[in-house]
């Protein structure tokens, strides 16, 4: 892209920054936001690393996940650009065999999983994906070790898919397109060495829901908590799964007015009034996260393509407001925010 030095620009200037938030965050047991279907007495856990062993921190079970793919994709990209020794030791110490397992176990259990459904799944399989591309003695051991979170992840997908019969379109941690993205990678990688099932899946499940939209009502976002534009991820998803000429054309009927940037608010960055409150803090997510669909949809269209300014500028406009509150803000936003930061950044 014309635009990625500037990037990797801020990736470089950011990313020790970044790291050292994730780090804390995932060694910060408390706030804990811990959801748990009571069935009796003592069911409830006394604190939060007894319920799941390496996604304690970070104030949810999500948001903890999130942090060890940052730290993981930082590694891959720049290590030279953080505290890697650290960085190391951390995800190190995080990432066993003995309590990924447990971990696997817990996101199967059916009392617990759907409340992570499909987003802490989608989170789970990108942080193994970013494992296993990684061509390093450490990312490989702790693959090996985060296998049968994988498959646990998958079986989930695998077992709902067939049974959603319509997508969740809103912009928060349900929304459909968004999780069916954060897996493929996993999923893609699966099929190419003989395992196609998730990858099948997932492709037909957007095709089906998402294949036919039209004159999306793209101008009715964002809602008050939203973190996604429903609109630009089922578009960045789709232009995975559309080669170039098939995907312009659907993003003509889908999102007609891009070349006039229309609807308006679509490339207007979200006004964020008050990060204290976690779900108005959300809205600094929606930002970074519209940033990185932008980015995606320029790349996928063509050189000449007149859409591709519109969608260059309106990325550059939310990272500009999303990106300086990344570090150093209310915890309801630095428990998670960087994480938006390094998936629109690499």
């Amino acid at each position: 892209m014309p635009d990625l030095p500037a990037w990797e620009s801020l990736l470089r200037a950011n990313a020790a920054a970044y790291a050292r938030v994730a780090m804390a965050n995932v060694d910060r047991e408390f706030p804990s936001d811990v959801w748990q279907l009571v069935r009796g007495p003592g069911d409830l856990p006394r604190r939060p690393r007894e319920r799941t062993p390496v996604f304690w921190g970070s104030f949810d079970w999500h948001s903890c996940v999130e942090m060890h793919w940052l730290l993981a994709r930082l590694l891959c990209v720049v290590p030279d650009a953080i505290p890697v020794a650290e960085v190391r030791a951390l995800l190190d110490r995080q990432l066993r065999p003995g309590p990924l397992a447990a971990e696997a176990a817990f996101i199967a259990h059916p009392d617990n999983r759907n409340r992570e459904r499909p987003y802490g799944w989608g989170w789970a399989l990108a942080l193994v994906a970013e494992l296993e591309a990684w061509d390093d003695p450490d990312g490989r051991r702790w693959a090996a070790a985060a296998a049968p979170l994988a498959d646990a992840v998958a079986g989930n997908f695998l077992d709902w898919l067939p049974r959603a019969t319509y997508p969740v379109r809103y912009g928060v941690h349900g929304n459909s397109a968004f999780g069916l993205g954060l897996a493929l990678p996993w999923a893609t990688t699966r099929a190419a060495i003989g395992a196609p099932a998730l990858r099948d899946a997932i492709v037909a499940a957007a095709r089906g829901w998402f294949g036919r939209d039209v004159d999306y009502p793209g101008g009715w976002e964002p809602s008050g908590f939203d973190f996604l534009s429903p609109a630009l991820v089922e578009a960045e998803l789709m232009s995975r799964l559309l080669d170039r000429g098939a995907f312009a054309a659907w993003l003509d009927a889908f999102l007609p007015g891009i070349a006039a940037r229309r609807p308006a608010v679509l490339f207007e960055p979200a006004v964020v009034s008050d990060p204290t409150d976690g779900h108005i803090a959300h809205l600094h997510g929606l930002n970074l996260s519209r940033a990185w669909c932008w980015r995606r949809i320029a790349a996928a269209l063509g050189p000449d393509d007149p859409r591709r300014p519109p969608a260059l500028e309106a990325a550059r406009l939310h990272a500009a407001a999303g990106l300086p509150v990344v570090v150093g803000d209310d915890y309801m936003v630095e428990h998670w925010l960087a994480a938006y930061a390094v998936l629109l950044l690499t």
